[in-house]
């Protein structure tokens, strides 16, 4: 057995290529861990759970259960219609990072490159770009043609998602930027939004389920994409008071967006900020203390104590010196 019968057995067959490109070799499989899948472009929680299962058998000395993925399709789509259609109890409103990623130019593409030479250009430009978004803690949602929809904040959450969200797309422009395929230098153009959204519970049936998140969020991150030029990344405003002073930005002012009532504002990313301290950077000091009166009154009451208990010391040493 070797890696991609393994991979197929568990009907993970889509992480052969990563695997290979990687020289994962059915040896080495018994000491991958978590952090090495998210290396690998393992992005769902659930993939994880039953690679890291299935390591665990490797290391007994036990090959993965037939009944893993023997499970007739047709079986497996039933189940996922009967879950689909039980009551929703997984569904969970979260502030996440959504963030757009697309291929600039695809049009022009399509028209100079044939189908297949296409399809190939696509599949080459891709399998990089997975990694660089599971190392920021990214969640692929879906691939929609050759543009891919993220989220930072689930289904783990953590303080830094959107700072998470912007700087794996910087990464991934630079990625891809360095990279050529054939003779096209490939470019692309992201756009990240950060806000409210409800997701949890898949959406569609059989194979066409989809971790979706409904909200304003995965919107305004799609018209900001379309908004910024390629090889730039454009966040909204809520994104640029999560990530503060971190990075370099240019005012876009406000962009009149389409299905939005009134004008957006939105900041082109330049990149790393110069500023040094992360403290300085989150914090400018401009957000008032809201409803702490009492605890700024005790704070001034002990700081007078304080000083006046100090020059009471004072007092008492220097009249107790020799003249």
């Amino acid at each position: 057995m070797d890696v991609t019968d393994w991979l197929r057995a568990l009907d993970l067959g889509q992480y052969e290529t990563a695997f290979n490109e990687n020289s994962v070799t059915i040896e080495l499989l018994p000491n991958l861990t978590s952090e090495d899948l998210k290396e690998l472009g393992v992005s769902s929680v659930g993939h994880r759970r039953r690679l890291l299962d299935a390591i665990a058998s490797l290391r007994a000395g036990v090959e993965p259960a037939a009944n893993q993925s023997s499970t007739p399709r047709a079986d497996r789509s039933a189940a996922a219609d009967q879950l689909q259609q039980s009551p929703s109890s997984a569904s969970e409103r979260r502030h996440i990072s959504v963030m757009f990623c697309d291929l600039a130019g695809s049009t022009t593409l399509s028209l100079r490159l044939d189908p297949e030479d296409l399809s190939e250009l696509i599949r080459k430009y891709w399998p990089a770009s997975p990694q660089r978004i599971a190392r920021f803690g990214g969640f692929i949602a879906r691939y929609v043609g050759d543009g891919v929809l993220i989220y930072f904040g689930w289904p783990e959450a953590q303080e830094t998602d959107a700072e998470r969200a912007v700087r794996s797309g910087l990464a991934v422009i630079g990625e891809i930027g360095a990279a050529r395929v054939w003779t096209e230098r490939l470019r692309v153009h992201i756009g990240i939004a950060t806000g409210l959204v409800v997701i949890g519970e898949p959406i569609g049936t059989g194979e066409a389920r989809q971790q979706t998140a409904i909200g304003g969020t995965p919107n305004l991150a799609a018209r900001l994409q379309a908004l910024a030029v390629p090889d730039t990344l454009v966040i909204d405003e809520a994104t640029r008071r999560q990530v503060g002073g971190l990075f370099e930005l240019a005012d876009l002012g406000p962009q009149a967006l389409a299905g939005f009532a009134t004008p957006q504002p939105a900041w082109r990313v330049l990149g790393e900020s110069e500023i040094l301290s992360r403290f300085e950077a989150l914090r400018s000091g401009a957000t008032p203390l809201i409803g702490r009166d009492e605890e700024l009154n005790l704070l001034l009451r002990r700081w007078q104590q304080a000083r006046a208990g100090w020059r009471c010391c004072r007092a008492t040493q220097a009249s107790a010196s020799p003249a």
